[in-house]
């Protein structure tokens, strides 16, 4: 039997949840291009890097407290910075719902060796936050990319906590609120809600993390890419857009276009206000079609960026066809779920989506659906 595809498709397919889509109106003509080809040391080269932080300073709303600086390979590089660093001086509790947050597990575990309380829950659940020894260290994901999942706020985190947090928050900044007197450590990678280039990282230390990185020093050799001290001190040029390996110009100028188109859709509250539009518009698609529900049954913590879909009675091979069929068509591009997650679809509804494009997406998965099934 032959299904009709829609006649209309989303203007811009690219629902990848990392690589993200572009900022709308984004053209690499749009680029600034003085400081490429020119040294990142250079005066030219060190303002743009300072206007990057400046800029994500603004648009996060990021107290004067907290330093900000850009570091080598993604969020992952920046989050092994912070935990090869600061960990191993008090107790550590380990937190994962998910691929990336079991990640972070393995490395306390498996590499540093620093014997963790772990805490954790199936995809699409969250453990018991309120349950944390606050007297630990806690290594936690605020938005559970693989998952769907979020924390829905950070009140559990006790403002006379002993330990520190360590926040990987790649798929959640620029989408949600962040409490940053909660935060000690807060990672990300700016090719998630910016959906800038890869492979530059961004990390955020409150003074108790930088009290910790003064006050200890770990037992087990650094790599240089992780040196975040020199000769005893916070090595503060990291801060100032000094970075510690040889960035992307051209990533820089990305990520600076990005931040600035953000300021001109209200900064912050702009953004939060897109990404709950495009969640918003996904769950009436859902709600209108009984095949599919949300990984994550539970409202409360439902991510609005990396929304991770259940299709009724597909299992893998099934979903990668759904995937194949848009991909052809121009539709959806990379929707298909993580791959150690429960078979699914993934839609990515940050900020850098337009809503109208979430709507065309809705039958055009009625109608992916529909094929996959009658082709199998």
């Amino acid at each position: 039997m032959t299904i009709v595809p829609p006649a209309v498709k989303p203007a811009r397919p690219f629902f990848s949840s990392g690589p993200c889509a572009k900022p709308p109106g984004w053209s690499p003509e749009k680029l600034q291009t003085e400081s490429l080809g020119r040294s990142h040391r250079a005066k030219i080269g060190k303002s743009r890097l300072q206007l990057a932080i400046d800029l994500m300073r603004e648009v996060l709303q990021v107290p004067d407290t907290h330093r900000i600086g850009i570091v080598p390979a993604s969020d992952t590089g920046a989050y092994e910075m912070a935990m090869w660093t600061m960990l191993g001086a008090r107790p550590v509790t380990a937190t994962a719902w998910e691929s990336f947050g079991e990640g972070w597990v393995t490395d306390a575990v498996k590499q540093l060796k620093i014997d963790p309380t772990v805490i954790r829950a199936d995809y699409g659940q969250l453990p018991d936050m309120a349950s944390i020894d606050q007297s630990h260290d806690v290594l936690f994901t605020w938005n559970g990319t693989t998952s769907g999942v979020r924390v829905p706020n950070g009140d559990w985190i006790s403002d006379t906590r002993e330990g520190l947090t360590f926040n990987d928050a790649t798929s959640a900044v620029f989408a949600y609120d962040m409490p940053w007197d909660k935060l000690d450590v807060t990672t990300f990678s700016w090719q998630k809600v910016l959906g800038g280039e890869g492979a530059h990282g961004v990390i955020i230390l409150g003074p108790r993390a930088v009290e910790r990185l003064e006050t200890y020093t770990p037992s087990w050799p650094l790599p240089k890419i992780f040196r975040l001290m020199a000769k005893g001190t916070l090595a503060e040029g990291i801060f100032k857009g000094e970075t510690i390996n040889t960035p992307s110009m051209l990533a820089v100028e990305d990520v600076i276009f990005a931040l600035e188109w953000a300021k001109t859709v209200g900064g912050l509250q702009g953004l939060m206000a897109r990404s709950n539009a495009n969640a918003a518009a996904l769950g009436d698609i859902v709600e209108a079609n009984d095949y599919l529900g949300f990984l994550a049954a539970d409202p409360a913590i439902r991510s609005t960026t990396s929304v991770c879909l259940t299709v009724k009675g597909a299992d893998e091979a099934m979903i990668k066809k759904m995937a194949s069929l848009l991909e052809a068509e121009h539709a959806a591009y990379d929707i298909a779920g993580y791959r150690d997650a429960p078979p699914g679809l993934r839609i990515w509804c940050g900020a850098t989506v337009d809503t109208a494009d979430i709507q065309a997406l809705g039958p055009w998965l009625d109608w992916a659906y529909h094929s996959a099934n009658s082709q199998s």
